[in-house]
């Protein structure tokens, strides 16, 4: 089978990939081994945000209802109706995008891919194909740290979780980092009693530090246990899982479980691929190289999505993509970096996109200022009963240029796309303060965070001179 553009791996870097590249007149084969949509759709964000509605619909039900004043009574979750429905919108997106993908014309091959040399891909079970052009797109996978006992039967990474068939009455999670704190949230309103581990001082280390307080602050209040600072050490298996840990000052402690979930990150798929074949240049952790034509360091082979290293997350993947395909189709595009939105679908929600306020320190010094407008000022938050969280702003001094916006709280991750926009236009705290928000709406606290960097908020008290000192440093 010959081709121009051959792409490995159907997921949210692989299919827009392939899509793009059928636009542009190229004839497409794209390699998928599993479903058409990859870890995203089929194991990852798609199902687990549908368990996140679930939680939120559990929270509504035996929390929120009653103080806007709906009665509702014998609230209780149907796990085997929460995973029917999570299956039933899995098949239709895959359906979905299966049925996009072939109205483009585009050949898809099922089967592993490895590339036999430069040019030629074979495929397991079928022929060869031989192409002008390739995109990898084949992904990432679940590591696992060194940890005794690891690899017992009541130890699951997140696809394996997703596949349970009853909620576990205690859950174990190592690892605070995204996707913990996402099962964290979601398993203790089904009802688990859910304990945190983490080797870090922080959960979700790399967000705002506020954020990240405001979180745990929550989670806390929540009854969520949190042993940060804390290495595990080893994993016992019975009828029941006893995960060791060693704290920083090196005291020991456990946590019983019924089930331990392993969150501690993800590696890029490059092994047996044929990477060596085609002589392509990778990292076993950091994945393959590219500049920002998504090109690698063999001209006429591209790679994006997770197995490029950078960011491990679909829209970045989709992106990239669509830039890998323009590129190999002879037009000329690079990825843009900048407004790259950071999403936490816990509860409360959290979302950034830009610098944290430490890094905008770190580059612009004292020249940095910021906003924050609690959500408990927030009309339409007050309406839907979450008064958590608040929206901050993040601007250098000397053009007033928005450097970041960081939220959480409600519909977080719907909001910090006003900061993507914010970004990606150069806009100044000036353009955002000034700018009109409907009312009542949650998204009128992005406005007046911005008019609290200004020192002109309407709907807060003026800071005291102190406040002032503190927010200017």
């Amino acid at each position: 089978m010959e081709c121009d553009v051959v792409v490995l791996g159907g997921g949210p870097g692989g299919y827009p990939a392939a899509i793009r590249a059928a636009q542009l007149g190229a004839q497409v084969v794209m390699i998928e081994q599993a479903r058409v949509g990859g870890t995203c759709i089929t194991v990852g964000c798609i199902p687990t945000k549908t368990w996140v509605q679930t939680a939120h619909a559990l929270k509504d039900a035996s929390q929120t209802f009653a103080h806007l004043g709906v009665n509702v009574s014998g609230v209780e979750l149907d796990f085997a109706t929460t995973q029917k429905n999570k299956e039933t919108i899995v098949g239709g997106l895959v359906n979905g995008i299966t049925g996009v993908v072939k109205a483009n014309g585009i050949e898809v091959v099922t089967g592993r891919g490895a590339f036999k040399d430069a040019n030629t891909i074979a495929v397991e079970g079928g022929e060869d194909i031989s192409f002008k052009q390739a995109i990898i797109a084949t992904g990432s996978h679940a590591l696992s740290p060194p940890v005794d006992g690891i690899d017992g039967p009541l130890c699951v990474d997140s696809t394996r979780l997703l596949e349970v068939e009853q909620v576990p009455v205690r859950a174990a999670i190592l690892g605070g980092g995204v996707i913990g704190v996402e099962f964290a949230s979601i398993l203790q309103h089904f009802g688990s009693e859910v304990t945190i581990v983490e080797m870090l001082d922080s959960l979700i280390p790399t967000e705002d530090a506020d954020a990240a307080k405001e979180l745990s602050r929550a989670f806390k209040k929540r009854g969520i246990t949190m042993h940060l600072g804390a290495r595990a050490t080893r994993i016992e298996h019975g009828d029941e899982a006893v995960l060791h840990f060693e704290s920083s000052d090196g005291t020991a402690g456990q946590v019983t479980a019924d089930l331990v979930l392993v969150a501690t990150g993800r590696g890029p798929n490059v092994a047996d691929i044929g990477l060596e074949q085609a002589g392509v240049a990778f990292d076993p952790r950091k994945g393959i190289e590219t500049d920002l034509a998504m090109r690698t360091n063999v001209p006429h082979i591209f790679a994006a999505g997770d197995v490029a290293g950078r960011f491990q997350l679909a829209h970045t993947s989709f992106r990239e993509g669509e830039v890998a395909a323009e590129n190999a189709t002879g037009h000329e595009a690079e990825i843009d970096y900048t407004a790259v939105p950071r999403c936490i679908y816990t509860d409360p929600e959290v979302a950034g996109v830009g610098l944290t306020e430490a890094q905008a320190r770190e580059q612009h010094g004292d020249e940095v200022s910021i906003g924050r407008m609690p959500f408990s000022a927030n009309a339409r938050a007050q309406m839907y009963a979450e008064k958590t969280g608040w929206v901050k702003t993040i601007h250098e001094n000397r053009y007033g240029e928005l450097l970041g916006l960081v939220v959480v709280g409600p519909q977080a991750t719907e909001l910090v796309n006003a900061g993507v926009v914010g970004l990606s236009a150069e806009a100044t705290i000036e353009t955002i303060g000034d700018s009109m928000a409907a009312h009542p709406t949650l998204a009128e606290a992005v406005k007046e965070a911005a008019l609290v960097a200004l020192g002109r908020p309407i709907h807060l008290p003026p800071a005291k001179p102190r406040a002032k000192a503190a927010a200017a440093r």
